[in-house]
């Protein structure tokens, strides 16, 4: 088994940016939903209420951020995100965090796209932690970015097969879809569907990490990751609804979290230390 994709989203719920090579922090991969939007009072905005996130392509060039859009009636923007703005309180979930905002320039580019007042963009202070679920954690105050729970996401090449094999035998309009509905960080390549499942702890490359639990799936697997257009059929929910559907939770993949930190790429070989 081997590396086969890596994977960073800068800003939480646009588009991510493919990488050879990535490095590991304890709070997931450099650069990874480090950034994320937010409305007036402070709430996180996503691809759950504004689909339309998933057709911003972000690049990322040395410390600045390139953000672009097909719709010719929104210019591109480039940004140097920073440390130094003020500091404002957020909520993700039912984390509440202080983030810093990143100016009214880049505000004002999402606005226009949203067509929604008050949104701003954050990013994630490094003077205050976001812990994972204590449940999950090896010890106190593991850290997390802004992704929704844990810092890594795994997915497998063989799980995505067997789902558009599904897929194919349901609908006869080629329904298939890639790999980013799922938007992980990490794809593995193996010849078994859903071998992740049984995994508890693996290493990839030179480093160790542990696999804390399935990850339960959303309306955002439905939005098209260039296009931002909703799947009317549902798709692949509903068809992974059918045969992923674990006591009301219909999960695909695998939370990782780090445990020590360093460099992956594409082609390390993955081995499993230890299985559930």
């Amino acid at each position: 088994m081997q590396v086969k994709q890596l994977w960073i989203y800068p800003i939480k719920s646009c588009q991510g940016i493919s990488l050879t090579s990535a490095q590991v922090t304890f709070k997931g991969l450099k650069w990874d939903r480090e950034l994320m939007l937010v409305d007036s009072l402070g709430g996180f905005l996503g691809q759950r209420q504004y689909p339309k996130l998933a057709s911003v392509k972000v690049e990322l060039k040395q410390e600045n951020l390139i953000l672009s859009l097909e719709d010719q009636n929104i210019k591109p923007l480039v940004f140097t995100p920073t440390l130094e703005g003020e500091q404002k309180p957020v909520g993700i979930w039912l984390d509440k965090t202080i983030a810093i905002d990143q100016g009214d320039i880049v505000a004002n580019w999402f606005e226009k796209l949203l067509q929604l007042d008050g949104v701003r963009l954050v990013r994630q202070s490094p003077q205050h932690i976001r812990a994972i679920d204590p449940n999950y954690a090896h010890k106190e105050n593991e850290p997390v970015s802004f992704a929704d729970g844990y810092p890594l996401l795994l997915t497998n090449s063989s799980s995505l097969d067997e789902l558009n094999r599904r897929l194919d035998e349901k609908y006869t309009n080629n329904t298939k879809v890639s790999m980013n509905r799922f938007r992980p960080n990490v794809v593995v390549e193996t010849d078994i569907p859903f071998l992740e499942d049984q995994w508890r702890s693996i290493t990839i490359g030179s480093l160790e990490f542990a696999v804390i639990k399935s990850c339960s799936r959303c309306i955002v697997t439905t939005t098209d990751q260039a296009s931002g257009q909703l799947d009317p059929q549902k798709e692949p929910l509903a068809t992974l609804s059918q045969f992923r559907n674990f006591r009301g939770n219909i999960n695909f993949g695998e939370n990782l979290v780090p445990r020590k930190t360093g460099s992956l790429n594409v082609g390390d070989m993955v081995e499993v230390i230890r299985k559930r």
